[in-house]
């Protein structure tokens, strides 16, 4: 492990004991069994000692967190850079101390930007509605204005602008007009600046309107683009496929639209933390990282990611005392919705050394949808897959193929999920040379005929309101709606047993190696 952060600061020792203690008041009950404090080592054992009791337990005290720390609209709220935040942190450090595991609290930098004033996009005249039809970017730049959009000429016809050379001839001082890509936001932005944009407005792209699973934005909306890196210029982010493709359109037919953009944004710092609990038992040159991430988006963030962090909490509380060969760390993950910031943090600070002592991840992101699917995150399914390390996408399929059989035994379909550049934290770790699968049981908007014959429900949103086509709660800034009530005991519960078994199985796989 990293040597930064190593130990877990006197002050926040404090608030974890003074939390802790805590948990026995009526607001944080946490559900305590004999199943804590024996060996779990075989299947059915660690099995029948998942349960929904306990794993609810955990949502109902994620609520209470946020509900206790409301935002500066009233809203209960768990977001990065907030005391919610922080103690859903305490939460899962103390209960991880208690169970025995070596706890640390890894702390790291971040920035975000504040929108100053009302910020306006109007193209030929026609002014969009911010919140709704486009969103300021996280970290975009400030300025006004005034110019026609222009789009960049890629040789496979995307749009995207993740080449530098797909914007030679690309007219300097226009607006970028770019489609959703296989590269990161930052690197689309940064290409249009370098070719001299003065601002640039990304839209939603055909794939995310015809991919069959992931679909966080699938259904070609408006959503809420996080940079990583300060633009420097106004970035708008994202229009919806079909706004972005007829405005493409005009570009190609020779009458380039108008743009009138205007945005003054301010910079802010903070700290931002990940929990790391790892187990005393196992080889730990054959390491198993088990992740979620901890934060929100929008509020309690019960569903994303409250039902993760609970899933993989219940699991690493009954392995507490059951030796394994391989070595089990756990790993809750800050600032995943704004950039997956707390796993790319992790993965850079390790050295090549530490990095290699990874044999596998196994990341947990979303498990208690009520309007279920059961998909499973292939990296071979990623924009960018053939960037990977080679051994990435052969040697992730072991990993896939536990969670399929799992399903498979219990008479409930899975599928391969494909995933956006945004990813989830397992894209850090394909990134680093870690094979990594994942599981995840869909949100927002929308399911379809066939996903209704596999796993029943309702056409329209995974959660939510259901049955609607309104998108759901969870990426949906103003709506406060991914409560206790946006989830499913039954799905929890039945998602976190295949975790667990898939968890148990890594754990034990004495052979168990990245090629």
């Amino acid at each position: 492990m990293a040597t930064a952060n190593r130990a877990i600061s006197k002050s926040l020792c404090f608030f974890i004991a003074l939390f802790a203690g805590a948990c026995a008041s009526p607001a944080f009950a946490v559900y305590e069994s004999d199943c804590h404090h024996r060996n779990n080592g075989t299947g059915k054992r660690l099995l029948e000692c998942i349960k929904a009791e306990a794993l609810w337990r955990h949502l109902a005290n994620f609520q209470a967190i946020a509900d206790a720390n409301p935002g500066a609209k009233g809203h209960g709220n768990r977001d990065t850079g907030t005391s919610g935040y922080l103690a859903s942190v305490n939460y899962v450090a103390a209960l991880m101390q208690q169970a025995g595991y070596a706890v640390q609290i890894q702390s790291y930098a971040w920035k975000h930007s504040v929108t100053v004033g009302t910020p306006r996009l109007i193209i030929d005249g026609r002014a969009y509605t911010e919140g709704e039809e486009w969103f300021v970017a996280d970290l975009s730049g400030s300025g006004s204005v005034d110019a026609p959009l222009d789009v960049p000429h890629d040789s496979d016809g995307s749009g995207s602008g993740c080449a530098p050379a797909a914007f030679g001839g690309f007219r300097k001082g226009g607006v970028a007009l770019l489609k959703r890509g296989a590269c990161e936001f930052d690197i689309q932005v940064a290409n249009a600046k370098h070719a001299g944009a003065a601002a640039v407005v990304l839209c939603n792209d055909r794939a995310a309107v015809d991919a069959p699973s992931f679909r966080r934005h699938g259904d070609g909306s408006a959503f809420a683009v996080q940079l990583t890196r300060e633009a420097g210029i106004p970035v708008i982010g994202a229009l919806a496929y079909d706004q972005g493709s007829a405005l493409a359109a005009q570009v190609f037919s020779g009458h380039a639209p108008m743009a009138r953009i205007a945005v003054r944004t301010e910079t802010k710092s903070g700290t931002d933390y990940n929990v790391i609990a790892e187990s005393p038992y196992g080889d730990p040159d054959r390491t198993i990282v088990v992740d979620a991430h901890l934060d929100s988006i929008y509020g309690a963030g019960v569903l994303d990611n409250a039902s993760g962090s609970a899933t993989i909490l219940e699991i690493a509380r009954n392995l507490a005392d059951t030796p394994t060969p391989n070595r089990l760390r756990y790993i809750w993950f800050g600032g995943e919705e704004i950039g997956l910031l707390g796993s790319r943090y992790y993965t850079h600070a390790l050295s090549k050394a530490e990095i290699k002592q990874i044999a596998f991840d196994i990341d947990v992101d979303v498990t208690a949808t009520p309007n279920y699917a059961i998909l499973i995150a292939d990296p071979g399914h990623a924009h960018g897959a053939d960037k990977f390390p080679p051994n990435v996408v052969p040697a992730s399929q072991i990993g896939n193929r536990r969670f399929e059989h799992y399903f498979r035994k219990i008479g409930i379909p899975a599928r391969i999920a494909s995933f956006g550049n945004d990813g989830t934290d397992s894209l850090a770790f394909s990134r680093a040379g870690v094979p990594n699968t994942g599981i995840l049981t869909q949100q927002n908007c929308c399911k379809h005929a066939w996903e209704v014959r596999l796993w029943g429900g309702f056409l329209g949103n995974f959660e939510g309101k259901i049955p609607g086509h309104n998108g759901g709660c969870v990426d949906w800034p103003r709506r406060w709606c991914d409560n206790l009530s946006n989830t499913d005991r039954e799905v929890l519960e039945f998602v976190s047993k295949a975790t667990a078994a898939v968890v148990l199985q890594f754990a034990n796989d004495a052979a168990e190696r990245r090629k």
